[in-house]
């Protein structure tokens, strides 16, 4: 190939993200949970009061007739669009500080890290006292591991 050409580098988009986000120490991250915590316990409540009323308006256009208006549906499906929004409104609250929202079932949010010069994400699940887990960035919940002395620091 000739010089004009453009070569790939899947790293390069990671690099971009983690560049313009803020990095958190584990100390910061363990600063910010008495406000990510109630933000995701909103967040976990409201998520699931989401699911069920889309749970129900499913059972209810699966029983109604298509040539009948049904005020319960119509009801229903305001609600979730009104849910749907705040749930929105806690996303974008947790994006503001620079925290990333991985689960909004299990309040699983990611703090955007380096350790040894390369980006990890520390790893918070609603229920835990603290920062104590960290992972690869593309490990996800699976890959997650306790913290060592590096990231403590």
């Amino acid at each position: 190939m000739g010089s004009d050409s453009i070569s790939f580098d899947p790293t390069h988009s990671i690099t971009v993200y983690f560049s313009s986000m803020q990095l958190f120490t584990v100390d910061q991250a363990n600063r910010t949970l008495p406000l990510v915590r109630k933000i995701v316990e909103d967040v976990v409540q409201q998520h699931r009061r989401w699911r069920e009323t889309i749970l129900e308006l499913d059972l209810v256009a699966s029983t109604a007739r298509a040539d009948a208006p049904h005020e319960r549906g119509e009801e229903l499906e305001r609600q979730a669009l009104a849910l749907a929004k705040e749930l929105d409104g806690y996303h974008r609250e947790l994006e503001v500080l620079g925290i990333q929202l991985k689960d909004p079932r299990l309040g699983l949010v990611d703090f955007p890290s380096e350790t040894g010069g390369r980006h990890v994400l520390l790893c918070w699940r609603l229920g835990e006292p603290e920062v104590q887990y960290w992972h690869e960035v593309d490990a996800g919940y699976a890959g997650r591991q306790p913290l060592s002395p590096e990231l403590v620091g």
